[in-house]
């Protein structure tokens, strides 16, 4: 069998081959861990879907295949993976991949975290950015669509950030107007103190 160098392409051909998907299919979920990692605890440039809301990543997923997620490692990966993915489908990795329990990437700069930590429980007034706990809860557990942020790498947050400062998913407010009031190092203190906060049941 000829060799395929890039991953992307077998990604997306093992899924237009697969037909309609189910959560408990072991074929399909290896082609997520693959980046995601065997337990779904992520690596630096894949997040951890582990304990993730599941109408979070349900919602991921439609925008992948929308390409309404358009920054560029989505564009590589994520866009040519959910090409041939059904609703169904997408409904069964996002039940799957939210059963699983999730570790604290505890991978930021301690040093960091009492700022970040200010940040995301009272905001800054002063560039008028709200609190993020408002939204993503007071143990960042998320709601809902609202995504799971406690223990998410600080690698995979911080770069997500930047990316809405720089324009890319803008349809996903409020977020692009808050992270273009952050400060770089703003930036760095919230995902780093995100990266220690340890697990909160989502039931």
């Amino acid at each position: 069998m000829k060799r395929i160098k890039s991953k992307t392409a077998i990604v997306a051909i093992v899924f237009s081959l697969a037909g309609p998907l189910s959560a408990g299919e072991s074929l399909p979920i290896r082609n997520c861990t693959w980046c995601h990692g065997s337990s779904a605890q992520g690596f630096s440039t894949a997040p951890r879907l582990a304990g993730q809301r599941e109408k979070y990543i349900e919602n991921q997923l439609l925008s992948f295949s929308a390409h309404i997620r358009d920054n560029p490692l989505s564009q590589q990966y994520m866009w040519g993976a959910t090409a041939n993915l059904s609703p169904e489908a997408m409904r069964d990795f996002a039940a799957y991949f939210s059963s699983l329990p999730p570790k604290a990437a505890n991978d930021g700069d301690p040093q960091l975290a009492a700022q970040g930590r200010a940040i995301y429980e009272l905001g800054i007034a002063e560039a008028n950015v709200a609190a993020c706990l408002v939204c993503h809860g007071p143990n960042a557990e998320g709601i809902r669509e609202i995504p799971r942020l406690g223990g998410l790498s600080h690698a995979y947050l911080k770069r997500r950030l930047e990316q809405w400062g720089q324009g890319f998913h803008a349809a996903a407010e409020p977020m692009p107007q808050i992270t273009r009031a952050l400060s770089p190092n703003e930036i760095d203190a919230l995902a780093s103190y995100l990266s220690f906060v340890a697990y909160e049941s989502l039931e």
